[in-house]
């Protein structure tokens, strides 16, 4: 039987239709949570810097490591749009850690002679939500440019005794500042292998860190396998490093601390 002029136009328009229609992206979650692990081996570093009777006084700690251990890391997508995203991150590490003094130390006037026990007790957070735009969105590309806010909370306890002396110095700090960001991602057409990397920076003077400056620098990368839609597994490594600067009447105070290991978790997609 020929086909009418109106049955050869439904056709076309049909064919037309699937030409040219948008083609599905395998990145299309409207919510997706990844739980994960992350080893991470944290140092530290302390200087400070002081002008006393003219004479300027420079003094940089070796770099020490805090401690290694297994410690919780979340991370969250909300898929607004095809070029449109909410992302958000938490990060915290706490660690006890006890030495001895290997040599004769003053701290606020009480002396603690050599061999005296010292502990150290330090709490860090790390959160933030940025808001990411693609400048270029393909079924198996992506790459967003990020501006969020990111807050940090630091808090140390130091404890030293001798006999019946005891010394205790306390301290926390809490802050935030607006944060920029890279982000580039990959997947299979299937959806089953996705990659993802981001790149974070934030600068302290731009935020509330009272008479802190300083910045935070983080970068992550991770791959993915989804057994399901819904459901995946995934490794990667992240690392990130705190830069912060105290000024006071007598000089300045500096940390630069690093946090950095490989993540291995769960993703749920919904």
């Amino acid at each position: 039987m020929s086909k009418t002029p109106l049955t050869r136009g439904a056709f076309a328009l049909c064919a037309a239709a699937a030409l040219f229609a948008p083609a599905a992206h395998a990145d299309d979650d409207r919510f997706t949570l990844r739980l994960s692990g992350m080893h991470a081996k944290a140092e530290t570093q302390f200087t400070a810097d002081a002008i006393v009777a003219g004479d300027a006084y420079e003094y940089e700690s070796p770099r020490w490591e805090i401690g290694e251990k297994t410690v919780p890391r979340i991370e969250g997508m909300f898929r607004a749009g095809d070029r449109h995203r909410l992302l958000f991150n938490y990060f915290r590490y706490s660690e006890d850690q006890s030495a001895t003094l290997g040599q004769d130390l003053d701290f606020d006037g009480i002396e603690f002679p050599a061999d005296s026990q010292a502990r150290l007790d330090t709490d860090f957070h790390l959160a933030s939500l940025v808001y990411d735009y693609a400048v270029v969105e393909t079924p198996t590309t992506s790459l967003g440019l990020q501006i969020g806010l990111e807050s940090a909370r630091l808090e140390a306890d130091l404890r030293a005794t001798a006999g019946d002396e005891s010394f205790r110095a306390h301290g926390r700090e809490t802050g935030y500042a607006p944060v920029v960001g890279l982000r580039a991602a990959a997947n299979t057409a299937d959806g089953r292998w996705r990659f993802v990397a981001q790149g974070q920076y934030l600068d302290a003077d731009w935020g509330d860190f009272d008479d802190y400056d300083g910045d935070i620098s983080r970068a992550n990368a991770l791959v993915e396998y989804r057994f399901t839609p819904k459901v995946g597994v995934h490794v990667g490594y992240d690392w990130f490093k705190l830069n912060v600067r105290k000024s006071g009447s007598d000089g300045t105070v500096g940390l630069d601390q690093r946090f950095r290991g490989p993540v291995a978790g769960l993703t749920l997609a919904f």
